[in-house]
C-alpha cells in the first residue's frame, strides 16, 4: 500500500493549536481538495471531531485506540493495517494521510510521500509535523507563492518522495 501525507505546516513545524489550523489559505484548502478527492483518507479521531463531520468525495476512516467510538460516515479502525486492509478492498493503491500530530508522528516511517504546504511564518501552536530529514526524503516538488490579500502568509506546495526504506 502507498501511503501518503498531506499536511500544511509552518516552517518552525507548527499545524495547529487547540485543534485548530492557525491561518486561513484558501489555496492550500484547494490543494487539499484536489489531492485528497475521491481518495481514501485516513485521520486521528481528535483531527475528525475538529472537523465535525465526514469529508465529502472521500471515504474517511479514522484512527482511534477505543474500539467502541463510532460516528457516521466513517469507518473506525484499530490500526493502520486495518485501514490497508479496507483499503485494498477498494482496489486503491493510495491511501492520505491527513493528521493530526499523533498520527503523522506515529506512521511517518510507514509513508511513501509527503505533501506538504509549508507556510513561511512561526506561529506559537501545541501540535506539530515531525521534522522531514534529507537524508531519508527528497523534494521532487515545489511551487513558491506570495502573500496576498486572501493569503496572509507566503507559501510553498512540496511533494517530497522517500529515498530510503
Amino acid at each position: 500500500m502507498f501511503l501518503s501525507m498531506v499536511v500544511a505546516a509552518a516552517n518552525n513545524n507548527v499545524i495547529g493549536k487547540d485543534n485548530q489550523l492557525v491561518w486561513n489559505l484558501p489555496n492550500d484548502m484547494k490543494f487539499f481538495k484536489n489531492i485528497t478527492w475521491g481518495m481514501p483518507v485516513l485521520m486521528g479521531r481528535k483531527t475528525f471531531e475538529a472537523l465535525g463531520k465526514p469529508l465529502k468525495g472521500r471515504k474517511n476512516f479514522v484512527l482511534t485506540r477505543n474500539r467502541d467510538w463510532q460516528a457516521d460516515g466513517v469507518v473506525t479502525v484499530g490500526s493502520l493495517g486495518d485501514a490497508e486492509l479496507l483499503v485494498k478492498e477498494m482496489d486503491v493503491k493510495e491511501l492520505m494521510i491527513i493528521g493530526g500530530a499523533e498520527i503523522y508522528k506515529m506512521l511517518l516511517g510507514d509513508t511513501n510521500r509527503i505533501y506538504i504546504t509549508r507556510v513561511n511564518a512561526e506561529p506559537e501552536g501545541d501540535a506539530f509535523f515531525p521534522d522531514i530529514d534529507p537524508a531519508v526524503w527528497k523534494l521532487t516538488s515545489r511551487d513558491d507563492f506570495p502573500a496576498d490579500a486572501k493569503h496572509a502568509y507566503s507559501y510553498s506546495f512540496q511533494v517530497w518522495e522517500r529515498i530510503v526504506s
